[in-house]
């Protein structure tokens, strides 16, 4: 069983940068494939980015050039730093891991972008 902590979320203006962390517990994180994904409000979850177990990794084009997704194994943690951030980033971000048939999400932290 893997716990997914996320944090990092808030209030930022247009243009601004956030980043945010996922903390998991109970499993390494190095196997898993690991996504980070939103849902703002009356809006569906949409895929935000994702890192492999080898490291590659891929995004919404929503973001691409904005978002960038790492991981830290030794700290079994998952970031996603977030600039020039724009009012339609405004959602709840989860973090998702994966590997084979076991999946896990983290409770989601809120990321607001207004002026």
């Amino acid at each position: 069983q893997v716990q997914l902590v996320e944090s990092g979320g808030g209030l930022v203006q247009p243009g601004g940068s956030l980043r945010l962390s996922c903390v998991a517990s109970g499993s390494s994180l190095s196997i898993y494939a690991m996504r980070w994904y939103r849902q703002a409000s009356g809006k569906q979850r949409e895929f935000v980015a994702v890192i492999l177990s080898g490291g590659a990794t891929d995004y919404a084009d929503s973001v691409k050039g904005r978002f960038t997704i790492s991981r830290d194994n030794a700290k079994n943690t998952v970031f996603l730093q977030m600039n020039s951030l724009k009012p339609e980033d405004t959602a709840v971000y989860y973090c998702n891991a994966v590997r084979g048939v076991n999946n896990y999400w983290g409770q989601g932290t809120q990321v607001t972008v207004s002026s």
